[in-house]
């Protein structure tokens, strides 16, 4: 008897499913100043540290790929650096916790040696440490791979989330690998992770933006899947799915967010105008989630849904 193949959901599949079960949200625009005339988008979560709240971001020229990341706190409603703090030649930032150390990520753009504004490949950069002021380089991941995000799991081991493309991963696959410690982390490590099977069809991709560890051990990602129109204009949405780290069964993904969710506004380029990025998610405990997203590659937002993860506890 043949086995059943897996359905996997396209984009439009997915997007009818979430136009089919409408929910309650409230959205608040992020506002910035200190960075002179650029945008700010693709914002972590925010976290507490030394008593106030932190986000990380991504400031950028709107006709420019070469960006910052910069610490901001809030004072008034308005975001602005945070004092004294450095800021990094990245781009896309990511945050957590292993072991009560903050872990921080970004990707480095590299250049061509002969035009210094020809971007030819892109490495994931990541720095460890107690404190922000003196947070400390500790790995590098493979070229041309985004989207690498690290979890400290139920057992006290680290789960690894990678975006392989090309030959392994066409336009974009998730894989997953755990090692014993940050100490084990390496770039071969990034290499041998297991694509998790059945999430997207060859013309789509996706990528993890952010993993939580869920009451029962489980792991639940952010993250967003994608795809082109026929004008190859690019189509981003906020996913999640969770997994078992054990066994590596997953749940399928869901849609969670849209560009539809927000007001209209400026995009970086007319093909990134329906693009949202998921930056980070805060569960508050009572049914309900707030998402940081990057809107448009231009904007900053913050967008209260209902808490994505529950069912999967």
């Amino acid at each position: 008897m043949r086995e059943k193949q897996p359905v996997i959901e396209t984009c439009k599949q997915l997007l009818d499913k979430f136009h089919a079960a409408p929910r309650e949200t409230k959205v608040e625009k992020l506002v910035f100043s200190g960075v002179g005339n650029r945008d700010v988008y693709n914002i972590t979560a925010p976290f507490r540290y030394d008593g106030e709240e932190v986000i990380v971001g991504r400031v950028e020229e709107r006709n420019s790929e070469f960006s910052q990341v910069f610490f901001f706190t809030c004072t008034n409603q308005v975001w602005k650096p945070r004092v004294h703090t450095h800021t990094y030649n990245l781009q896309d930032p990511c945050i957590t916790f292993i072991k009560g150390e903050l872990i921080f990520g970004g990707v480095e753009i590299i250049t061509s040696a002969d035009n210094p504004d020809k971007i030819v490949s892109w490495v994931t950069q990541f720095y460890r440490g107690l404190h922000i002021d003196s947070l400390c380089h500790f790995s590098s991941g493979p070229g041309t791979m985004k989207d690498i995000r690290l979890i400290e799991l139920q057992s006290g081991q680290i789960g690894i989330f990678t975006r392989p493309q090309g030959d392994r991963g066409g336009r974009g696959q998730i894989g997953f690998t755990i090692i014993p410690s940050l100490e084990e982390l390496n770039e071969q490590t990034f290499l041998d992770a297991e694509i998790l099977q059945d999430q997207f069809v060859p013309e789509e991709w996706g990528g993890a933006s952010e993993a939580h560890l869920l009451k029962n051990g489980h792991v639940g990602v952010l993250g967003h899947i994608a795809c082109f129109d026929s004008e190859r204009n690019k189509h981003y949405y906020s996913m999640v799915f969770s997994i078992n780290p054990e066994t590596c069964e997953k749940t399928p993904m869901k849609i969670i967010a849209v560009r539809d969710d927000f007001p209209r506004g400026p995009g970086k380029r007319p093909d990134l105008e329906d693009v949202i990025f998921s930056g980070g998610l805060i569960r508050l405990g009572n049914g309900r989630a707030i998402l940081s997203v990057g809107v448009s590659d231009a904007e900053a937002y913050r967008i209260e849904i209902p808490d994505p993860f529950i069912e999967y506890e």
